[in-house]
């Protein structure tokens, strides 16, 4: 069996470790060992080890976390002036959780699903997981989809905070706006991504115009940040961290690069995103995987999408080496 399906079942296994299913999931994850896969192995066990764990979790708790998170309703504050919503909320079903990381990332992403699930034993002693990440790296290489995997992976609500509701033209309203969002959010357990987080974690500058307001909103997120200690999680991501405040990276529990893909992460990326599709027998996704070495997983993406377009509109029943030629030339114009 692929990787892929692999993974996706043993995500949505359930039951005792002296189950029958779950028997024959670890028989698995011997026989994966044997044939010398050990990544693959690892990356099984972790699955069905975070769900021990998850269950542990709600054992020791008088109701289960994820209960809560559905009887709780949580409503999303609004801005004082024209009361527009300061966060917007993602259905479950609508989360991106199918992606290829590399290693380092994907055990870095691991770690923090491990210790939120495994927060309560923490505590015990005195310790507390990861709950403030920073995501940075080159646009389209996966900070925002990696924080709705989580949001995924943990069961919990998905909120991307609304900059164009945070900020406001009028004296000291963003820095309410933001405290107004924060404070909601401080029982109730979620994922809050802020996204472009740069626009409002500017480094203060005194030759800005604005530099009153800008130095009232980093310091009042300055201070939200260190005193954080709510339920969730929050992820910020900036494709510009030179341009942060460098006060605010200490503010945080992890801080993780999303560089863009090596050949074996974009031949992997291809495979996933033709899977659904035939490709002529002449095409080598290494020869373009190779070619296509620089460029973001989103561009990839992008690239593979158009050549199925440019096949199933042309009514051939394969991809050729023509359609993925012709979709590589268009977007790389792209980025230049």
């Amino acid at each position: 069996m692929r990787q892929e399906l692999l993974t996706r079942l043993f995500r949505a296994m359930e039951g005792e470790r002296t189950s029958p299913l779950l028997k024959v999931a670890y028989s698995i994850i011997e026989e994966e060992k044997k044939k010398g896969h050990e990544r693959l192995a690892d990356q099984l066990t972790t699955i069905l080890s975070s769900k021990e764990a998850s269950k542990d979790v709600r054992a020791e708790r008088s109701t289960p976390s994820l209960r809560l998170v559905k009887d709780i309703e949580y409503k999303v504050p609004v801005d004082r002036r024209y009361k527009l919503p300061l966060a917007k909320h993602t259905e479950r079903d609508h989360l991106r959780h199918e992606m290829v990381l590399s290693d380092e990332v994907g055990a870095k992403i691991s770690r923090i699903e491990k210790e939120y699930l495994g927060r309560e034993r923490l505590a015990h002693h005195g310790l507390k997981p990861r709950r403030k990440i920073l995501f940075y790296g080159s646009s389209g290489c996966g900070k925002t989809m990696a924080a709705e995997r989580i949001a995924w992976d943990l069961g919990l609500p998905f909120y991307k905070v609304r900059f164009d509701s945070i900020i406001s033209s009028y004296l000291g309203e963003s820095a309410s706006n933001l405290q107004s969002l924060f404070e909601s959010l401080s029982d109730f357990p979620c994922v809050l991504l802020l996204d472009e987080f740069d626009i409002i974690g500017k480094q203060r500058n005194s030759s800005s115009n604005e530099v009153g307001e800008i130095h009232r909103i980093v310091n009042v997120l300055l201070g939200l940040l260190e005193e954080y200690q709510g339920e969730g999680i929050l992820v910020a991501t900036t494709n510009l961290e030179s341009s942060l405040d460098k006060a605010l990276f200490r503010r945080f529990d992890d801080i993780i690069e999303f560089q863009k893909p090596t050949e074996l992460e974009i031949e992997k990326l291809l495979k996933i995103s033709f899977s659904a599709l035939k490709l002529n027998k002449e095409i080598d996704l290494k020869m373009y995987a190779k070619k296509m070495v620089g460029h973001s997983y989103a561009i990839i993406v992008k690239i593979a999408n158009d050549a199925a377009k440019k096949s199933i509109i042309s009514l051939r029943p394969e991809i050729s080496n023509k359609d993925i030629e012709s979709a590589f030339m268009e977007n790389v114009d792209l980025t230049k």
